[in-house]
């Protein structure tokens, strides 16, 4: 199963942004843009959050603020945004799937209803991989799976939290291959990395984007891409369909997204903010330089999106038969 299009198929999918808005001045904003991460700060969804917040300024004068309100893979962030009264500021979050496609197939009772969030839009893509504590005895992703089988069900991995992509794909790899893992679920990609590169846990199944900078300083590796075609950030490492395992394919992916009681026209700003800020040099850049994909889109097509990916997950829960511990 693919959980997303490579990066080609989905800029083809997504599409680009409309000309218009990439050559008129940016519209501003009467109001001050907060901007939640549900996830701890230090992590992808926080690099980008606070990148974006620098490139989405000038369409908001009265200034941008970003906070991370973290906890329940999510959901307590998610709810903050969801639930917060009509004010005399714009909210959003900005978040990989968890609070806004997967986590409705998880709890059994959310403070959110995730099918009624307003899609700002989508922000960018990046596959998911297998990745190491320094100090684990393997030096292959082919060897990782016979190693957790001859550890006993010994082997620890990190996850974003419960629920969260990194759960979930955690949770593919022990289907196809019959490896047991033990799940430490934390709060977001930098307490799980700071973990690993310490050791105290042998593997992450996250994103290229988040653990890049690790993996280049030797503090973790990278062994394997969850994705059909190598990324081009990591030239060197193998896909998993390369090693034998065509099945394991996941890539995350960042969205933004608010209250259902925000006007149409706060939203419509919202999406031509984002948009601008995408399609700049600077951010393209820095998302290159990240392992990211960046997916310009409109509110409505983003909104398809994300209820394609929702069934995606879904399906992937219930084959999977992920619960919450």
């Amino acid at each position: 199963m693919r959980f997303l299009p490579s990066s080609a198929a989905a800029a083809c999918l997504i599409g680009l942004i409309a000309a218009t808005s990439m050559v008129h001045a940016v519209e501003t904003s009467d109001k001050p843009l907060r901007i939640v991460v549900p996830f701890a700060a230090g992590g992808l969804a926080d690099v980008l959050a606070r990148t974006l917040a620098e490139e989405m300024r000038t369409g908001f004068p009265k200034g941008i603020h970003v906070e991370n309100k973290t906890g329940a893979g999510g959901n307590l962030g998610a709810a903050e945004v969801f639930n917060r009264p009509r004010s005399s500021e714009s909210t959003i979050m900005i978040s990989s799937p968890g609070p806004i496609a997967i986590n409705q197939g998880l709890y059994a009772k959310l403070p959110y209803d995730p099918s009624q969030w307003l899609a700002i839009g989508t922000i960018a893509s990046v596959p998911n991989a297998l990745i190491v504590s320094p100090n684990l005895p393997i030096k292959t992703a082919q060897e990782f799976a016979p190693y957790a089988k001859q550890s006993a069900g010994r082997v620890s991995y990190a996850s974003q939290g419960n629920g969260t992509t990194s759960h979930l794909t955690a949770s593919l790899f022990s289907s196809l291959t019959g490896a047991t893992l033990v799940h430490v679920p934390y709060k977001g990609d930098a307490p799980a990395l700071a973990d690993l590169s310490g050791s105290q846990v042998d593997a992450f199944f996250g994103s290229v984007g988040a653990s890049i900078t690790l993996h280049k300083s030797g503090k973790v590796r990278i062994l394997a891409v969850a994705d059909a075609k190598r990324s081009a950030a990591l030239p060197d490492v193998p896909t998993f369909a390369e090693i034998g395992l065509p099945g394991m394919q996941s890539v995350t992916w960042y969205a933004a997204v608010t209250a259902p009681n925000t006007p149409s026209e706060e939203v419509r700003h919202l999406n031509t903010t984002l948009n601008e800020a995408l399609a700049r040099p600077a951010m393209q850049e820095r998302l290159a330089k990240l392992g990211l994909d960046p997916m310009h889109n409109t509110t409505a097509a983003s909104a398809d999106f994300i209820e394609q990916q929702t069934q995606l997950w879904q399906k992937v829960i219930r084959d999977a038969k992920v619960t919450i511990d």
